[in-house]
């Protein structure tokens, strides 16, 4: 789960970072009115959305005026603002942020991320902000520090220390690095972060440190004990497709592909989308509805599947063991009724407990199913139908 820039800076903020004034706002009004509270002579105005480069896409607004302020706002509200990490689509822009300009002197990048290769927490940093992290790691891979964090004991003065003085920043700097170092690490560790981002963070004329900007990323595993993060939801920013799934417990995430997946596993869900581009197709999601696959749980899945509008053929592909293939059956043939299915090709892969009787309801139901009897059999029976579509 992500959070916006605004969110994350509080989450900062209640753990000793220092950030510069700001405030949320939805209308260009409420806007203006940020401006005048927080005072200064100018402001940025910066697009609230789940994605970053958003300088780069018209997304962050210098001003020197109140007018500047309302018309930068009334120029992103309601915008789809389209980055390099949004994808073509873009993202609706439903509340502004804004900052206190005040000029600074130097940027540098620091982040965090959960490093599940080493089952540790990383902390990455560089002299160079402003970047993104890919571009800094092209362009002066050298010049990139990092610190493992040993789970045990957790990051200690020391290391923040080491790493400020690294940074190059002067005494009274680092002292403060260090408090922001440390206090960026409880705030990923005490709040279940996969992944916190402060880019850039600046250094004023009067050695201040501030965190400019802020990303953060949550483990939805956690979320159930992190009811804090979970009321900073935002589902505008999230795919409509995996707010419903979630909705009814399935695993679901969109891809660009024409060939939708109805999958019972993760691994067999992995396995399906490996054999589609094996045989030359293009898998339209990943979909894993669980072990208990009822009939109603395969309906809401085709629903699901059938609402991305790319999709020109449905894969299915059930092996049963604590589930039963007459019921997976069932539910292809109850959802492809119900929901009136037509034009678009249907194949079914059934293994495991009552495959049989599962092969029988669909060949008894005279709806014209391609069935398939091994996942390599379905995956180019699935490519050929959608090559005829096509």
């Amino acid at each position: 789960m992500d959070v916006h820039e605004y969110q994350a800076k509080e989450i900062l903020a209640a753990h000793g970072v220092a950030i510069p004034p700001g405030t949320v706002a939805f209308s260009p009004d409420q806007a203006v009115y940020a401006a005048t509270e927080l005072g200064g002579s100018h402001w940025v105005v910066k697009a609230q959305i789940h994605a970053g480069a958003r300088g780069k896409a018209g997304g962050v607004k210098f001003c020197r005026t109140y007018h500047e302020v309302q018309q930068a706002a009334r120029d992103l509200l309601g915008k789809r603002l389209v980055t390099g990490q949004t994808g073509p689509e873009g993202k609706p822009v439903q509340r502004v942020y804004v900052e206190v300009a005040d000029p600074f002197e130097r940027e540098i990048y620091l982040g965090y991320v959960l490093d599940r290769k080493l089952e540790r927490v990383r902390v990455i940093a560089s002299k160079h902000g402003g970047m993104e992290i890919e571009e800094i790691a092209r362009t002066t891979p050298d010049e990139i520090l990092q610190v493992i964090v040993e789970p045990a004991v957790g990051l200690q003065q020391f290391q923040a220390r080491e790493l400020a003085f690294q940074l190059g920043l002067n005494i009274k700097q680092v002292s403060r690095a260090v408090q922001t170092i440390m206090g960026a690490y409880r705030a990923f560790r005490d709040n279940d972060a996969t992944m916190l981002e402060i880019n850039p963070l600046v250094v004023t004329k009067d050695d201040k440190v501030l965190a400019l900007d802020a990303k953060m990323s949550f483990d939805d595993n956690a979320l159930f004990r992190r009811r804090n993060i979970v009321d900073m939801n935002d589902p505008s920013q999230s795919d409509p497709r995996e707010a419903q799934a979630n909705e009814h417990s399935l695993n679901y995430i969109g891809l660009d592909g024409e060939i939708g997946c109805i999958v019972n596993g993760a691994g067999l869900a992995m396995a399906t989308m490996d054999m589609i581009k094996h045989a030359g197709g293009n898998p339209a999601n990943f979909l894993d509805v669980g072990g208990g696959a009822s009939p109603e749980r395969v309906a809401t899945a085709f629903r699901l599947v059938l609402s991305d509008r790319r999709v020109k053929v449905v894969l299915v592909n059930i092996f049963a063991g604590i589930n039963r293939c007459d019921w997976v059956a069932q539910g292809v043939v109850d959802a492809v009724r119900q929901e009136k299915i037509e034009g678009v090709p249907l194949v079914v892969r059934l293994a495991g407990t009552n495959v049989e009787a599962g092969k029988k309801i669909i060949s008894e139901s005279g709806i014209p199913i391609i069935q398939a009897d091994t996942l390599a059999d379905a995956a180019q029976k699935a490519v050929a139908a959608w090559q005829s579509v096509k």
